[in-house]
């Protein structure tokens, strides 16, 4: 089997569609997401217009999956911070597209002036805490039981990343 030769890129409307049909099957069999029933294409239009970097993984035209950086919360003192998501389609894990992702997603928010990125990830995920961990990720707390999805209460690390060099 030969590598892969995968462009990262900035998302475009004619990404959205795989980008849902990714989102979804975390949305109805994982809990990677809590949602728990499909988002149309049309849901992530809006993703595209905040501003916030969106980008894809792209071989030959088909995406393979997407990072994305929204508002933490919408407080404005908030507004130096994002929460950070990645989600790769289920063929295309253990490639290393999702380090590639997060590190365009990571470059993007530096350059943006942002001082720290959260990622809220369900546990246990062991791949996505070391994904997180080697991006420089660290776990700031552990909220107990707050999803419940697939007939189990899923407990939610937040990890941080201080995005601002501190030299």
């Amino acid at each position: 089997m030969g590598v892969r030769v995968v462009e990262i890129r900035d998302a475009v409307v004619a990404d959205l569609e795989m980008v849902a049909e990714i989102y979804s099957h975390e949305s109805l069999y994982a809990y990677s997401t809590f949602e728990t029933e499909e988002r149309p294409a049309a849901t992530w239009e809006h993703k595209l217009e905040t501003g916030d970097p969106f980008v894809v993984a792209v071989d030959g035209g088909v995406v393979l999956g997407f990072a994305y950086a929204s508002p933490f919360r919408e407080r404005p003192a908030y507004h130096l911070t994002r929460e950070t998501s990645v989600y790769l389609h289920r063929a295309a894990r253990r490639e290393g597209l999702g380090s590639r992702l997060y590190a365009e997603l990571l470059t993007r928010l530096r350059a943006a002036g942002f001082h720290t990125a959260l990622a809220l990830i369900a546990l246990p995920n062991p791949g996505s805490v070391r994904l997180h961990e080697q991006h420089g990720f660290e776990l700031a707390g552990t909220m107990r039981e707050v999803g419940d999805k697939q007939e189990r209460m899923i407990d939610v690390g937040i990890f941080q990343l201080m995005l601002h060099d501190e030299s």
